[in-house]
């Protein structure tokens, strides 16, 4: 088993920015892939960006690429999500996901564990 504890959301005005953070703890975190979702309300989980297990590769869903920046550290059990340029529709909750297989896959399905999300609100 892995647990996994977002943390970071919170209310910022459009623009702003955030960094969120995912704890990990359990069973080695190293090989797992990891991903970040969102979930605003009414609406599916949907995928915003995810990172290989030795942190190489990186994939993102278009309406994030070049606003948002996803890392990992290993050594800290522990995966970023640094959110820039803010806007209203990145309101969501947002969860961080370990998939032991797929790579930096967009596909929730694919993830084995999920943490249980961090709010982020973003005002206009």
């Amino acid at each position: 088993q892995v647990q996994l504890v977002e943390s970071g959301g919170g209310l910022v005005q459009a623009g702003g920015s955030l960094r969120l953070s995912c704890a990990a703890s359990g069973r080695s975190f190293s090989p797992y892939n990891m991903g970040w979702f969102r979930q605003a309300p009414g609406e599916e989980r949907k995928f915003v960006a995810a990172i290989s297990w030795g942190g190489g590769t990186a994939n993102y869903a278009d309406s994030v690429k070049g606003r948002f920046t996803i890392s990992r550290d290993n050594a800290k059990n522990t995966v970023y999500l640094q959110m820039n340029s803010l806007k209203p529709e990145d309101t969501a909750v947002y969860y961080c996901a370990a998939a032991k297989y797929g790579g930096n896959t967009p596909l929730a399905g694919r993830y084995d564990y999920w943490g249980q999300g961090t709010q982020v609100t973003v005002s206009s």
